[in-house]
């Protein structure tokens, strides 16, 4: 089993970088699995520091691709260039700040042997704070009975009653993104959500592996979501249903369009 890790990285800003980082490393390099089975597709900004840093860095014989990317740094044009890049059947996304269990590959490997129509597998995720204090799992929705029919398996209604998904440490196809397209920009809030969505619709068959395979930084401050709830781009529960509203909308649609959230006056 072949995989792309794509790890976009926009600064190196954060005051812990260089030890969260270092951890996301070595996360991919104590999965078991045979040399040559891993390459990493590293997309990262111009910034000086950041450039410096992570070519610098010793990858202890991973196959590294370093991507720069010095027009549109958001994460959903940086995952959607280093999956574009990469040369492997799967791939799966890692953020600088996370990290994969030493377990998780091993156990896709399993699982696509055992169920070879299925096309993507997700992590249970346990999300802690900066401290790393634990905070709550995510993924786990997929083995609600009351919500979903068949255990365990992400559907396009499953997403449509509940929108707690997360897709990095997920391990898919690269066809899905091929062949359904990638995360679209316009999405703002909800671009994870609306791609879930999509790929789903799309006969996408994807299976929650009920293992603890992802450490997710959840709330990190300078963070796409931490802006949105504490930053410079805090939205109102207004906003945040219009964004959810707009995914369930525009997941038809593979190619990306222009979504502006309106105040409209009744």
């Amino acid at each position: 089993m072949n995989i792309s890790v794509i790890l976009p990285i926009e600064s190196s800003k954060h005051k812990n970088f260089d030890s969260l980082f270092k951890s996301s490393i070595t996360s991919i390099t104590n999965q078991n699995l045979p040399d040559g089975e891993i390459e990493v597709v590293l997309v990262h900004s111009d910034e000086e520091s950041l450039v410096s840093k992570i070519k610098s860095f010793d990858y202890s014989g991973l196959t590294v691709s370093f991507i720069e990317n010095n027009k549109d740094t958001d994460f959903s044009t940086q995952v959607n260039l280093g999956i574009t890049n990469a040369t492997n059947e799967w791939v799966s996304i890692l953020e600088f700040d996370d990290e994969y269990s030493n377990i998780w590959f091993k156990n896709v490997l399993k699982y696509t042997k055992s169920y070879p129509d299925f096309d993507g597998f997700l992590p249970i995720v346990v999300d802690t704070d900066e401290k790393g204090v634990f905070a709550g799992f995510t993924n786990e929705a997929t083995f609600a009975a009351n919500m979903n029919t068949e255990i365990g398996i992400l559907t396009n209604e499953v997403l449509m009653n509940y929108q707690n998904f997360q897709s990095s440490g997920m391990v898919f196809k690269k066809k899905i993104f091929d062949s359904f397209g990638g995360f679209k920009k316009s999405m703002k809030l909800t671009f994870v959500y609306e791609f879930l969505l999509r790929i789903t619709y799309n006969s996408a068959r994807i299976m929650t592996i009920p293992r603890i395979g992802y450490r997710h930084s959840n709330m990190r401050e300078g963070s796409i979501f931490w802006d949105y709830k504490y930053g410079n781009n805090q939205l109102t529960e207004d906003e945040v249903k219009f964004w959810i509203d707009s995914a369930k909308k525009e997941y038809y649609f593979k190619e990306d369009r222009n979504i502006k959230y309106e105040v409209v006056n009744v």
